[in-house]
Protein backbone atom coordinates (compact mmCIF):
# COMPACT_ATOMS: atom_id res chain seq x y z
CA UNK A 1 0.00 0.00 0.00
CA UNK A 2 0.93 3.71 -0.67
CA UNK A 3 1.62 6.23 2.34
CA UNK A 4 -1.43 8.53 1.33
CA UNK A 5 -4.60 9.06 3.62
CA UNK A 6 -8.10 8.90 1.92
CA UNK A 7 -10.02 11.70 3.59
CA UNK A 8 -13.23 13.87 3.10
CA UNK A 9 -11.57 16.86 1.52
CA UNK A 10 -7.65 17.71 0.45
CA UNK A 11 -5.87 20.54 0.37
CA UNK A 12 -2.71 21.94 -2.19
CA UNK A 13 0.06 19.76 -0.22
CA UNK A 14 -2.07 16.65 -0.46
CA UNK A 15 -2.17 16.89 -4.40
CA UNK A 16 1.83 17.54 -4.71
CA UNK A 17 2.29 14.45 -2.84
CA UNK A 18 -0.83 12.08 -4.72
CA UNK A 19 0.95 13.54 -7.98
CA UNK A 20 4.43 12.21 -6.55
CA UNK A 21 2.85 8.91 -5.93
CA UNK A 22 1.47 8.63 -9.34
CA UNK A 23 4.66 9.18 -11.00
CA UNK A 24 6.36 6.69 -8.92
CA UNK A 25 3.32 3.99 -9.40
CA UNK A 26 1.60 4.35 -12.02
CA UNK A 27 2.63 3.12 -15.27
CA UNK A 28 0.95 5.51 -17.12
CA UNK A 29 2.02 8.77 -15.16
CA UNK A 30 5.27 7.73 -15.13
CA UNK A 31 5.79 7.25 -18.65
CA UNK A 32 4.71 11.02 -19.54
CA UNK A 33 6.93 13.68 -20.87
CA UNK A 34 6.53 17.41 -20.99
CA UNK A 35 5.81 17.01 -25.09
CA UNK A 36 3.24 14.13 -24.73
CA UNK A 37 1.14 15.98 -21.94
CA UNK A 38 1.60 19.58 -23.68
CA UNK A 39 -2.07 19.31 -25.44
CA UNK A 40 -3.62 18.14 -22.04
CA UNK A 41 -2.54 22.01 -20.64
CA UNK A 42 -4.01 23.79 -23.16
CA UNK A 43 -7.08 21.65 -23.22
CA UNK A 44 -7.85 22.10 -19.60
CA UNK A 45 -7.33 25.93 -19.97
CA UNK A 46 -9.64 26.13 -22.65
CA UNK A 47 -11.91 24.27 -20.91
CA UNK A 48 -11.22 26.73 -17.63
CA UNK A 49 -12.66 29.68 -20.37
CA UNK A 50 -15.64 27.89 -21.70
CA UNK A 51 -16.85 27.49 -17.64
CA UNK A 52 -16.12 31.26 -17.56
CA UNK A 53 -18.03 31.85 -20.41
CA UNK A 54 -20.82 29.78 -19.33
CA UNK A 55 -20.89 31.47 -15.83
CA UNK A 56 -20.70 28.10 -14.45
CA UNK A 57 -19.38 27.91 -11.20
CA UNK A 58 -19.31 24.53 -10.34
CA UNK A 59 -17.80 23.55 -13.82
CA UNK A 60 -15.06 26.01 -12.99
CA UNK A 61 -14.24 25.06 -9.70
CA UNK A 62 -13.71 21.30 -11.32
CA UNK A 63 -11.50 23.03 -14.65
CA UNK A 64 -9.30 24.96 -12.43
CA UNK A 65 -8.47 21.78 -10.42
CA UNK A 66 -7.29 19.93 -13.80
CA UNK A 67 -5.60 23.42 -14.84
CA UNK A 68 -3.57 23.09 -11.42
CA UNK A 69 -3.16 19.28 -11.51
CA UNK A 70 -1.49 20.07 -14.92
CA UNK A 71 1.15 22.54 -13.15
CA UNK A 72 1.61 20.14 -10.23
CA UNK A 73 2.19 17.16 -13.02
CA UNK A 74 5.03 19.30 -15.06
CA UNK A 75 6.28 20.74 -11.74
CA UNK A 76 6.88 16.94 -10.76
CA UNK A 77 8.85 16.38 -14.05
CA UNK A 78 11.52 18.73 -13.27
CA UNK A 79 11.95 18.18 -9.25
CA UNK A 80 12.75 14.55 -10.64
CA UNK A 81 15.58 15.48 -12.54
CA UNK A 82 16.95 18.25 -10.06
CA UNK A 83 15.65 21.26 -11.91
CA UNK A 84 12.64 23.10 -9.91
CA UNK A 85 9.97 22.12 -7.64
CA UNK A 86 6.32 23.20 -7.42
CA UNK A 87 7.49 25.36 -4.40
CA UNK A 88 9.89 27.49 -6.39
CA UNK A 89 7.32 27.92 -8.89
CA UNK A 90 5.16 29.49 -6.43
CA UNK A 91 8.26 31.39 -5.04
CA UNK A 92 9.00 32.99 -8.86
CA UNK A 93 5.31 34.04 -9.25
CA UNK A 94 4.79 35.41 -5.79
CA UNK A 95 8.11 37.61 -6.57
CA UNK A 96 6.60 38.41 -9.81
CA UNK A 97 3.61 39.88 -8.16
CA UNK A 98 5.13 41.97 -5.39
CA UNK A 99 7.30 43.05 -7.98
CA UNK A 100 4.94 44.17 -10.63
CA UNK A 101 3.12 45.85 -7.97
CA UNK A 102 4.68 48.87 -6.96
CA UNK A 103 2.04 50.98 -5.88
CA UNK A 104 0.98 48.49 -3.60
CA UNK A 105 4.49 46.60 -2.38
CA UNK A 106 6.76 49.53 -2.69
CA UNK A 107 7.24 53.49 -3.70
CA UNK A 108 5.04 53.51 -6.90
CA UNK A 109 2.27 54.88 -7.87
CA UNK A 110 -1.10 53.88 -9.73
CA UNK A 111 -4.45 55.20 -9.50
CA UNK A 112 -5.89 53.89 -12.84
CA UNK A 113 -6.54 50.06 -14.13
CA UNK A 114 -4.07 51.69 -17.31
CA UNK A 115 -1.83 53.17 -15.19
CA UNK A 116 -1.01 49.62 -13.50
CA UNK A 117 -0.99 47.31 -16.78
CA UNK A 118 1.21 50.51 -17.98
CA UNK A 119 3.65 49.98 -15.12
CA UNK A 120 3.20 46.15 -15.41
CA UNK A 121 4.27 46.01 -19.08
CA UNK A 122 7.41 48.56 -18.03
CA UNK A 123 9.05 46.23 -15.18
CA UNK A 124 8.13 43.04 -17.60
CA UNK A 125 10.32 44.46 -20.33
CA UNK A 126 13.17 46.07 -17.62
CA UNK A 127 13.13 42.63 -15.94
CA UNK A 128 13.38 40.89 -19.60
CA UNK A 129 15.61 42.48 -20.60
CA UNK A 130 13.78 43.93 -23.32
CA UNK A 131 15.66 46.97 -24.83
CA UNK A 132 13.05 47.65 -27.75
CA UNK A 133 9.39 47.37 -28.57
CA UNK A 134 10.68 44.63 -30.94
CA UNK A 135 12.09 42.58 -28.55
CA UNK A 136 8.95 43.31 -26.37
CA UNK A 137 7.07 41.63 -29.65
CA UNK A 138 8.92 38.99 -30.54
CA UNK A 139 8.39 38.05 -26.75
CA UNK A 140 4.94 37.17 -27.65
CA UNK A 141 4.58 33.42 -27.53
CA UNK A 142 4.37 31.81 -31.05
CA UNK A 143 2.13 28.99 -29.44
CA UNK A 144 -1.36 31.54 -29.17
CA UNK A 145 -3.77 30.97 -31.65
CA UNK A 146 -2.07 33.33 -34.43
CA UNK A 147 -5.26 35.56 -33.77
CA UNK A 148 -4.56 36.77 -30.64
CA UNK A 149 -0.77 36.69 -31.23
CA UNK A 150 -1.60 39.16 -33.68
CA UNK A 151 -3.86 41.22 -31.55
CA UNK A 152 -0.86 41.39 -28.59
CA UNK A 153 2.01 42.53 -31.58
CA UNK A 154 -0.46 45.11 -32.75
CA UNK A 155 -1.48 46.29 -29.68
CA UNK A 156 2.31 46.62 -27.90
CA UNK A 157 3.10 48.48 -31.89
CA UNK A 158 0.53 50.65 -31.37
CA UNK A 159 1.67 51.59 -27.57
CA UNK A 160 5.16 52.41 -29.46
CA UNK A 161 3.59 55.25 -31.26
CA UNK A 162 2.99 53.77 -34.69
CA UNK A 163 -0.35 54.35 -36.63
CA UNK A 164 -2.03 51.30 -37.66
CA UNK A 165 -3.00 52.28 -40.85
CA UNK A 166 0.25 52.53 -42.18
CA UNK A 167 0.65 49.02 -42.42
CA UNK A 168 -2.69 49.27 -45.13
CA UNK A 169 -1.86 52.01 -46.92
CA UNK A 170 -1.60 50.47 -50.16
CA UNK A 171 -3.69 47.70 -49.70
CA UNK A 172 -7.01 47.25 -48.35
CA UNK A 173 -8.18 49.66 -45.79
CA UNK A 174 -8.45 47.94 -42.23
CA UNK A 175 -12.39 48.52 -41.30
CA UNK A 176 -13.66 48.22 -45.42
CA UNK A 177 -17.08 47.90 -43.66
CA UNK A 178 -20.36 50.52 -43.68
CA UNK A 179 -20.42 53.73 -42.27
CA UNK A 180 -23.59 52.57 -40.48
CA UNK A 181 -22.10 49.54 -38.96
CA UNK A 182 -19.39 51.39 -37.61
CA UNK A 183 -21.50 53.38 -35.85
CA UNK A 184 -24.00 50.50 -34.61
CA UNK A 185 -24.16 49.41 -31.05
CA UNK A 186 -21.10 47.33 -29.93
CA UNK A 187 -22.92 43.79 -30.18
CA UNK A 188 -23.83 44.54 -33.96
CA UNK A 189 -19.81 45.47 -34.72
CA UNK A 190 -19.37 42.48 -33.16
CA UNK A 191 -21.09 40.44 -35.44
CA UNK A 192 -20.12 42.12 -38.46
CA UNK A 193 -16.42 41.46 -37.11
CA UNK A 194 -17.08 38.01 -36.68
CA UNK A 195 -18.61 37.67 -40.50
CA UNK A 196 -15.74 39.59 -41.68
CA UNK A 197 -13.37 36.96 -40.02
CA UNK A 198 -15.53 33.94 -40.97
CA UNK A 199 -15.45 35.36 -44.56
CA UNK A 200 -11.91 35.87 -44.44
CA UNK A 201 -11.55 31.80 -43.58
CA UNK A 202 -13.52 30.87 -46.09
CA UNK A 203 -11.51 32.25 -48.80
CA UNK A 204 -8.76 30.84 -47.32
CA UNK A 205 -10.28 27.77 -47.56
CA UNK A 206 -11.17 28.40 -51.11
CA UNK A 207 -7.47 28.95 -51.95
CA UNK A 208 -6.56 26.39 -50.11
CA UNK A 209 -4.58 28.05 -47.47
CA UNK A 210 -4.44 27.60 -43.81
CA UNK A 211 -5.30 30.83 -42.12
CA UNK A 212 -3.72 29.95 -38.86
CA UNK A 213 -0.52 29.25 -40.59
CA UNK A 214 -0.89 32.15 -42.87
CA UNK A 215 -1.91 34.60 -40.16
CA UNK A 216 1.05 33.44 -37.87
CA UNK A 217 3.62 34.44 -40.61
CA UNK A 218 2.15 38.07 -41.37
CA UNK A 219 2.82 38.37 -37.80
CA UNK A 220 6.20 37.14 -37.75
CA UNK A 221 6.93 39.89 -41.16
CA UNK A 222 5.40 42.54 -39.53
CA UNK A 223 7.64 42.24 -36.21
CA UNK A 224 10.51 42.31 -39.15
CA UNK A 225 9.24 45.47 -40.57
CA UNK A 226 8.36 46.97 -36.98
CA UNK A 227 12.00 46.43 -36.19
CA UNK A 228 13.34 48.08 -39.05
CA UNK A 229 11.12 50.79 -38.42
CA UNK A 230 11.91 50.94 -34.75
CA UNK A 231 15.66 50.84 -36.23
CA UNK A 232 15.07 53.85 -38.43
CA UNK A 233 13.06 55.83 -36.26
CA UNK A 234 15.85 55.53 -33.67
CA UNK A 235 18.85 56.74 -36.47
CA UNK A 236 16.34 59.69 -36.84
CA UNK A 237 16.61 60.58 -33.14
CA UNK A 238 12.88 60.83 -33.78
CA UNK A 239 10.59 58.30 -31.69
CA UNK A 240 7.65 56.63 -33.44
CA UNK A 241 4.85 58.40 -31.30
CA UNK A 242 6.86 61.49 -32.31
CA UNK A 243 6.68 60.88 -36.38
CA UNK A 244 3.92 61.49 -38.99
CA UNK A 245 1.75 59.34 -40.49
CA UNK A 246 3.24 59.98 -43.69
CA UNK A 247 6.89 59.28 -42.48
CA UNK A 248 5.52 55.94 -40.89
CA UNK A 249 3.55 54.88 -44.28
CA UNK A 250 6.88 55.64 -46.17
CA UNK A 251 9.02 53.94 -43.51
CA UNK A 252 7.08 50.96 -43.54
CA UNK A 253 7.00 50.91 -47.62
CA UNK A 254 10.85 50.90 -46.98
CA UNK A 255 10.66 47.87 -44.68
CA UNK A 256 8.30 45.83 -47.12
CA UNK A 257 10.56 46.12 -49.86
CA UNK A 258 13.94 45.74 -47.51
CA UNK A 259 12.29 42.82 -45.67
CA UNK A 260 10.14 40.32 -47.07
Amino acid sequence: MVDFVCKENYVFDDLVKLVKILRSECPWDREQTHQSIRRNMLEEAYEAAEAIDLENTELLREELGDVLLQVVFHAQMEEEVGSFNIDEVCSGVCKKLIERHPHIFGKGSASTPAQVLDKWDEIKRAQKGQATHTEAMESVAKSLPALWRAEKILDKAEKAGFDLTAVCSRKLQPMDVPESVMTADPETREDEMGDILLRAVILARKLDVDPERSLGKSCDRFIRRFSYLEKKAGEKGTPLSGMDITDQVQLYREAESERP
